[in-house]
């Protein structure tokens, strides 16, 4: 058992890892909609998710990039 959640522990850290790469190849209004859903299904109701270009200042979390890394999303609860 104990083997079991290391070995989950480790893969759940390459995923994240390998995910902003990932994430980069995908287009901007795909990865906010799966983001939008991590949120919503954890429980969160009253937030926002902004796409903005990478270089720009923005109040929130950067939560993903998109678009090779042109652009970014970030979350602002509330």
């Amino acid at each position: 058992m104990g083997k079991s959640i290391v070995a989950a522990a480790v893969l759940a850290m390459g995923v994240v890892s390998s995910g902003s790469a990932l994430a980069q190849r995908k287009a901007c209004e795909e990865l906010k909609a799966e983001i939008d859903a991590k949120i919503r299904k954890n429980g969160v109701e009253k937030f926002t998710l902004d796409i903005v270009d990478q270089a720009a200042q923005a109040e929130g979390k950067v939560v993903g990039t998109c678009d090779g890394g042109s652009k970014k999303i970030v979350y602002k609860r509330g």
